[in-house]
């Protein structure tokens, strides 16, 4: 007898890929652009700032995010509005060049909560899908 040939993933699991792999690239980014925009870039004072620790609340999910954990998805789609506001805030009220990353800031705070949104949609449609083929599959 010879195997099955393997079936390809289904879209909606590469779309679960594409999702997880734009949360962390635009986390690791949002974690890059607040270090460099406090210390080298456009700090507040010449030599940088003690803002630059804005960073480190960012650096707690980025472990769950790697891990795929669903929980942490959740959580950063309601977190990253603190840093969304603040990159509106500092893209109206700052010169540039400052004003310019706060508006990246802002940019990869939608980014990021884009990919968080679908990627927890897109894992509980598939969770339920398979569900429905397990229960079809146990009545036939």
């Amino acid at each position: 007898m010879t195997a099955s040939p393997a079936i390809p993933n289904p879209p909606a699991d590469h779309g679960v890929a594409a999702t997880r792999w734009a949360a962390t690239g635009s986390l690791l980014a949002l974690i890059v652009l607040c270090l460099a925009w406090e210390l080298v870039l456009a700090p507040v004072r010449p030599g940088g700032t003690w803002l630059a620790i804005k960073a480190l609340p960012l650096c707690i999910p980025l472990a769950g995010i790697l891990k795929n954990r669903m929980y942490t998805y959740r959580w950063v789609s309601l977190v990253i509005w603190l840093y969304f506001t603040e990159g509106v805030v500092r893209g109206w009220s700052d010169k540039p060049p400052s004003q310019w990353l706060a508006l990246a800031e802002v940019a990869l705070c939608l980014v990021l909560f884009t990919a968080c949104t679908l990627h927890v949609r897109l894992r509980q449609r598939n969770a339920r899908a398979a569900e429905a083929a397990g229960a079809a599959g146990a009545s036939a």
